[in-house]
């Protein structure tokens, strides 16, 4: 095709056109036809009976065009004017009555922006847009047709041209299964739910069912919606409505895309001709209901119960994946209740009746900066209490499983009751391992973590962990990723930042001190105690120098606080007075803050001696969250200080009953082997508190069940092996490593060092020896460090890190890697924290945002729905928010589909069936190992990695 617009290209033009027809196709002939621009695309039904007589049913327009496939259509054509709808009325009469017409039929013409009309053809049949003009004229087309076709003339069956009068308008739209965010391209797969919208001036038209399978070998059309009312506007009223109230779930729709088009000011001022979509990209753009869609709005709310009631189905087919580490059986038994939160009602009640001393640490910090408040706690007469529970002592329990839903509901009674004391300095509540365990377990964003419960609890001191150079992660970082991130961290709600170095490794400490100081919040440089300050033993490395040395140092870069961080619970009374009141004597303007572990029950013991010797704050947890592995008993702790504290402990014991249930609904994450796992040999082999959970789960995975004394001494071996060195994320996993890696092989210590060069040695042990976490106090032991690294260089032939890894990357691309995720994942999905999380976690952030475009945001659901499968007849009830409540019941799990490797799951909600076709990963797995046939699953394309195409 070529189009002339000017004389003088006529002839090449034609030229040219008939040389490609004919080498094409072997003629060279061509049509000559006029082009008209901007041309709206008006068509007429008319209906003959053969025998002389045709009638029209007035106009339809059908402008609205996506590569010449019509999507919305519109009778009668009210936004042409009635001269021109008359002129083509005329015309189309004259064609059909000139050649006899018999039945149903459309004339179709275009219509140029000067009123002047072409014939374009005559489609000889009922067309799928002639609901339209059934709806305005009350006529039964298909009706019609039949009763001609069997012999009937116009004047038999009462149609007569004077009497066919439109009223009203009437519009159409085609509900396809097409994805608009990928070009339309045609989707497959069940009709999870099918149930369209209804009511005064709404028809539908189609075949689509609850439980239908959507090929990929027919039309990909599967209703059609038709909105009639008395004018223009309230037409397009009812189509949207009946756009927003359907509920067609399992496959993509153009619905997204059509209710744009509903929204355009020129559709809704009837401006539009057969270039509107293509002139308007914007009707692609925040596709109401998908992924990249602005929040907040109605299609959207449809796609939270269609993605949670794909959760539940998964769940019920497949269980939990094995690496949530939940126990099976208890999962099970899990209450099929919603605990309530704590009743901020009674706190208030307890705190009226006594002296009232508001709290000021955070006001402090935000308005005078983090030296007032290092001065002020040092003038403030009594001692301070921080509560672990919102992070290390569910971490310490519970391998960090605890869900924002939980902290969430205790948030604003836990400020009220801390609101009525001077003595509670914060709440440690983020940083370490929750910042991983939120996306890649619980399936939450860790920044929404930090600011929901900042709004929730707006009064309390917000304290997280910063593991220095490695700000949240495992590995180091580019430095400019660790000051980004703390700089967000504080503007999102963070106040508090205790930096820690796994090794006490001064370069990497100052790094996460200066990006910390540089946020504006208030640095607690952290001294990570091992081993026994107060042994006279000559070898012992971590004598009180080496503590008052490091912790000069600290000072020195410009810490606002020291911290004693006693990973494993090792301080002993004697061991915290002596620290203690030798770093009191040493830096007697710097607050000093005590936290430990109840590993080996002298935790209550420990940090009352450290207050006694001069600590300003010391740690513990709510009553029903400390011991074991976790802090102390905040409880007992109180009661220990007496005058020394007014924390009310009525009003604890409020908050402790809200944590005794949700604890017991966390059940199945509790080690059954750590009450006896635990002991006073952690003065042995020094295992952290925070790893002890993590270390039974990894020893059952590997096999190691009941044979944990063999993983202790064998932990204590590791470390002798690697140098005696502090033990927290990431070396505390190093020396777990290892120590698994002799239970397994059944290795001596002899016999590792001998043969490291050839052993198959864990990476997180080849990665120490190496340098990647910096140097460890005393240096690397020999000859084990010489053998590990023979034949394992660095990617740049280096032996060694010969300085601060990190000082050696280069500053990592934020504006590059930001407009790579948009890309990916579309503009309104990420931000700057999407950024940083991707940087600091890049698999675990791509997976977690595809579990969230399956199952949606499923921090909403409440926890017993979260973690327990629900059983064929059982009903539960989940609340989104006022009006927004249902009721869920799973009717029915199908048998294993050998084909597809899936179970389609009945579910009913609210009364309606939905089917989820969901894949069986577990009987898949079984049949695979069993050596049957395994269907094979396409590997996904990448979102981000340039290349990708998948299979």
């Amino acid at each position: 095709m070529r189009v002339v617009n000017k004389k003088e290209d006529l002839i090449p033009l034609f030229e040219a056109a008939s040389s490609e027809a004919l080498a094409s196709f072997g003629d060279g002939g061509c049509f000559v036809e006029r082009y008209v621009t901007n041309a709206k695309h008006v068509e007429v039904q008319v209906i003959g009976d053969g025998k002389g007589n045709v009638v029209h049913l007035w106009e339809r327009d059908c402008s609205v065009q996506r590569r010449h496939q019509k999507i919305v259509e519109i009778a009668p054509a009210v936004h042409h004017s009635m001269e021109v709808r008359k002129a083509v009325l005329e015309d189309a009469l004259k064609i059909t009555k000139a050649c006899n017409y018999k039945n149903a039929g459309t004339v179709e013409f275009l219509v140029d922006d000067q009123g002047r009309h072409y014939f374009m053809e005559v489609n000889p049949r009922v067309q799928v847009e002639h609901t339209v003009t059934e709806q305005v004229t009350g006529l039964d087309i298909v009706q019609s047709t039949f009763l001609i076709a069997g012999g009937a003339s116009l004047e038999d069956i009462g149609l007569v041209q004077e009497n066919i009068i439109p009223r009203g308008v009437a519009m159409q739209c085609r509900i396809t299964a097409e994805d608009p965010e990928r070009d339309f391209a045609p989707d497959t797969g069940m009709l999870d739910v099918c149930r369209h919208s209804v009511g005064p001036g709404i028809r539908v038209d189609g075949y689509a069912y609850p439980g239908m399978v959507v090929q990929p070998y027919f039309d990909s059309l599967l209703v059609k919606y038709t909105a009639s009312h008395k004018d223009w506007d309230g037409a397009i009223r009812r189509m949207r409505r009946a756009l927003h109230d359907n509920h067609i779930r399992g496959v993509k729709t153009n619905i997204p895309f059509l209710l744009n088009v509903m929204d355009h000011p020129d559709f809704i001022a009837g401006s539009f001709d057969l270039n509107f979509i293509q002139d308007n990209p914007e009707l692609l753009l925040n596709l109401p209901g998908t992924l990249s869609a602005q929040k907040g709005t109605l299609g959207q709310r449809y796609d939270h119960i269609e993605g949670y009631l794909k959760y539940i189905a998964n769940l019920a087919v497949n269980g939990h994946p094995k690496s949530l580490g939940a126990n099976d059986a208890l999962v099970r038994i899990i209450d099929n209740c919603d605990i309530p939160a704590p009743d901020k009602n009674e706190i208030e009640a307890i705190l009226s009746k006594k002296k009232k001393s508001s709290p000021h640490w955070r006001k402090i910090l935000r308005e005078q900066g983090p030296k007032a408040l290092a001065k002020a706690v040092r003038d403030h007469q009594n001692v301070l209490v921080t509560d672990t529970t919102w992070r290390d002592a569910h971490q310490s329990l519970l391998a960090t499983r605890m869900r924002t839903a939980d902290l969430l509901k205790a948030a604003e009674a836990t400020n009220t009751a801390f609101n009525g004391t001077s003595d509670v300095f914060s709440l440690e509540m983020w940083g370490g391992a929750t910042f991983d365990v939120s996306m890649n377990f619980l399936r939450e964003c860790p920044w929404k973590r930090l600011e929901e419960l900042r709004e929730a609890a707006p009064d309390m001191l917000f304290q997280m962990l910063l593991r220095g150079a490695n700000a949240v992660g495992y590995t180091v970082y580019p430095d400019n990723v660790v000051y980004e991130f703390c700089k967000q961290a504080y503007k999102s709600g963070n106040d508090i930042f205790r930096v820690f170095d796994s090794l006490n490794y001064v370069d990497n400490m100052e790094l996460g001190i200066k990006a910390a100081a540089a946020s504006g919040g208030f640095v607690e440089a952290a001294i990570c105690y091992t081993g026994d300050v107060t042994s006279s033993d000559p070898s012992n490395k971590y004598n009180l120098k080496y503590y008052l040395d490091f912790a000069t140092q600290l000072v020195d870069l410009g810490a606002h606080a020291l911290a004693i961080k006693d990973m494993a619970g090792l301080l002993t009374p004697r061991a915290a007075t002596l620290l203690v009141s030798e770093l009191r004597s040493a830096f007697p303007d710097v607050p000093i803050h005590l936290h430990t572990h109840d590993t080996a029950g002298m935790g209550v013991a420990a940090m009352f001696a450290g207050a006694e010797a001069g600590a300003d704050i010391v740690d513990g947890a709510i009553d029903a969250m400390s011991g074991l592995s976790s802090q102390p008993c905040l409880g007992a702790l109180v009661s220990a200080l007496g005058d020394k504290s007014n924390v009310d402990l009525d009003a604890l014991q409020v908050l402790n009953e809200y944590w005794e249930s949700v604890r017991h609904q966390y059940n199945p994450f509790e080690v059954q082997a750590l009450n006896a796992a635990i002991g006073s040999n952690v003065y042995k082999h020094e295992i952290p508190g925070g790893q002890y959970t993590n270390l039974l789960f990894q020893s059952k995975q590997l096999g190691l069940s009941g044979r944990f004394a063999e993983v202790k001494k064998a932990y204590a071996l590791a470390n002798k092996l690697l140098g005696d060195i502090p033990k927290v994320t990431p070396s505390s996993k190093t020396v777990g490593d290892l120590a698994q890696f002799i239970v397994g092989l059944k290795i001596s210590g002899d016999e590792l060092v001998e043969n490291a060069a050839t052993l198959p040695l864990p990476n997180s042990v080849v990665e120490y020896m190496q340098g990647a976490l910096g140097p460890p106090p005393g240096g690397y032991p020999e000859p084990f460090r010489t053998n590990v690294l023979k034949g394992r260089p660095l990617k740049d032939g280096r032996s060694m890190f010969t300085a601060r890894p990190g000082a050696e990357l280069p500053d990592y691309d934020f504006v590059e890697a930001e407009k790579n995720l948009k890309e990916a994942y579309g503009n309104s999905r990420i931000g700057f924290k999407e950024v940083l999380s991707h940087a600091m976690y890049p698999q675990v952030f791509k997976d977690y945002l595809a579990f969230e475009k399956v199952y949606g945001d499923v921090e909403k659901l409440p926890t017993h729905m979260f973690l327990r499968p629900m059983t064929v007849g059982e009903e539960s009830h989940l609340h989104l928010g006022p009006g927004k409540d249902y009721y869920i019941r799973l009717a029915a799990i199908d048998q294993f589909d050998e084909d597809l490797g899936t179970r389609t799951v009945t579910l009913e909600v609210n009364g309606e069936k939905w089917f989820i076709r969901t894949p069986d990963t577990v009987t898949t797995l079984e049949s695979a190992t069993a050596g049957g046939p395994a269907p094979k699953r396409r590997e996904k394309k990448d979102p981000i990695e340039k290349g990708s195409i998948g299979t």
